[in-house]
């Protein structure tokens, strides 16, 4: 996970810039496993940890991946059966989500996940020096149920 987390390129649309050591990267793993409200996988590819996908806080989702493993369909992959598992777990009319509008990838994965559009917002989050803006996003369960990709 470490190889993940500690990488800027995969950190550049996350919640914080990259990890600066293994003990940071630990230490947010043991949060991830501990939190109550959560329902978040790890992605394994080929016996690596490649990234991860869930429900980080009830509703909202999210998932990050390896740039090395990007554009292979391995986070749509996942995410279908983290959203297959999450409406059949959790008694929840609707999944969130949240995007960096310059994070073209996430977003069409979204879009294909059924995702639509609810808002957007500027200077949601600091990154580094920079202040960054927030697409939200929204997939009822009634059009995972009636369109699952």
């Amino acid at each position: 996970m470490h190889a993940l987390l500690s990488d800027p390129r995969a950190m550049r649309y996350w919640s914080r810039p990259e990890h600066d050591s293994i003990a940071e990267s630990h230490d947010w793993l043991e949060r991830m496993i501990a939190a109550t409200d959560a329902d978040d996988y790890l992605i394994e590819f080929r016996g690596r940890v490649i990234g991860k996908a869930g429900m980080w806080r009830r509703p909202e989702v999210g998932f990050m991946i390896h740039p090395d493993h990007q554009g292979k369909g391995l986070a749509r992959e996942a995410m279908v059966a983290v959203i297959d598992h999450l409406f059949t777990a959790h008694d929840i009319p609707d999944l969130v989500a949240e995007a960096d509008p310059r994070n073209a990838a996430s977003l069409k994965l979204l879009a294909r996940l059924g995702f639509v559009e609810t808002g957007r917002a500027e200077r949601t989050m600091q990154w580094r020096e920079e202040w960054c803006d927030s697409v939200y996003l929204a997939l009822p369960r009634a059009r995972w149920i009636t369109a699952r990709p």
